[in-house]
């Protein structure tokens, strides 16, 4: 279980790295490097959701779902619930000697 959820967690990763870099910046066309509203938007700046809106949307839903279903199933896995728990624990002090 924990190997399919690293698989399709990467393949998510993957996927929304990709799909972030396609997009175009909201301000790309040069209309809005001198602050225009630009004649390509109909809604303003930010515009209507298109088709990669919504995959970074799903994407990185997917994303942090696995993110939080690995961390779930890790720490299940691992019989220490601290990060102290390896440490020893003296049960006396001793001071040194002069």
């Amino acid at each position: 279980m924990v190997i399919l959820l690293v698989i399709i967690h990467v393949v998510v990763c993957l996927f929304l790295i990709g799909v972030v870099l396609l997009q175009q910046g909201k301000s790309a066309d040069l209309a809005g490097a001198f602050g225009g509203q630009g004649s390509q938007t109909a809604f303003g700046p930010r515009g209507a959701a298109n088709l990669l809106t919504k995959l970074t949307t799903y994407s990185a839903i997917i994303f942090m779902l696995t993110s939080i279903g690995l961390t779930i199933l890790l720490s299940r896995a691992s019989g220490d619930h601290s990060v102290l728990s390896g440490t020893a624990h003296p049960t006396s002090q001793t001071t040194p000697k002069k």
